[in-house]
């Protein structure tokens, strides 16, 4: 399976992006899915998770109340609507599916769930 990530740009403080996640080779809609994000000279971090069907979701504490996660199992494709940007969101953000069962909750956000991850696309905030 691929996943690709795209969307990313260079946008000014308190503008807005909207990343999209397409998966090619497989459907995942039994999947959980979540995106990651990675600055330089930083680990991986979890941005936020959504379960198979949509109807929970998870947020890193440092993007709650400006992101949102949905999906759109349709067409296969995962999107993150990024608003209120802040130059501390600067970063490559990675999408990533999680084939290992059920929603797990807040285990969600740790990165050894995920089995698929696709390239990244970058996103950077300008102050």
């Amino acid at each position: 399976v691929q996943l690709q990530a795209s969307g990313g740009g260079l946008v000014q403080t308190g503008g807005s992006l909207r990343l999209s996640c397409a998966a090619a080779g497989r459907s995942f809609s039994d999947d959980v899915m979540g995106w990651f994000r990675q600055a330089p000279g930083k680990e991986r971090q979890f941005v936020a998770a959504i379960s198979e069907s949509g109807d929970n979701t998870h947020y890193a504490d440092s993007v709650k109340g400006r992101f949102t996660i949905s999906r759109d199992n349709v067409k296969n494709t995962m999107y993150l609507q990024m608003n209120s940007l802040k130059p501390e969101d600067t970063a490559v953000y990675y999408c990533a599916a999680d084939t290992q069962g059920p929603w797990p909750g807040i285990i969600a956000a740790f990165p050894q769930r995920y089995d698929y991850w696709g390239r990244g696309t970058q996103v950077t905030v300008s102050s």
